[in-house]
This record gives structure tokens, sequence and C-alpha cells, in this order.
């Protein structure tokens, strides 16, 4: 079964608030590549350390691998449920 990318947009991605969500995170990418004074490599994450990415003070933004911040943000949601 093949995925379907515009149902998922509509579903989920399309949404207001992710919408918002996202630019947050692509900002706060940015605000960190100028903070740094360098871009970050492909593997290499923005990460809130609340939680939420409209949080994006600098004391909140940490710098992570790809794999350890998708980890630890599968890990927060077990426990939230």
């Amino acid at each position: 079964m093949s995925r379907n990318y515009r149902k998922e947009y509509d579903n989920y991605q399309g949404k207001p608030d992710q919408i918002a969500n996202r630019s947050k995170r692509n900002s706060a990418r940015d605000a960190k590549e100028k903070q740094l004074g360098y871009k970050l490599k492909t593997k290499q994450h923005v990460h809130h350390k609340n939680g939420n990415p409209q949080d994006n003070n600098s004391s909140n933004l940490a710098v992570r691998s790809q794999s350890a911040n998708t980890s630890d943000n599968k890990q927060s949601k077990k426990r939230k449920k």
C-alpha cells in the first residue's frame, strides 16, 4: 500500500497550528545557525529542551544529532500517554 501524502497534509500537516509549529522550528534552526556562525549539518537537529516548538529562547535550544533527538522525542510521547 502506498502512502497518501496529500491526505497526510490535509489531515495534519496543513492545519494552522502545525504550520505555525513548523515555522517556529525553522526559525529556531535559523537562529541557532546565526548564533553559532555556521550552517548545521544535515544530520543535526535543533532540540527544544522543554518540547515546546513555540519557545525559541536561546536557553531552550540545543544542537543534537538526528538520532538522539528523534529517540528522545519518541520516549517523551510515550511518557505523556
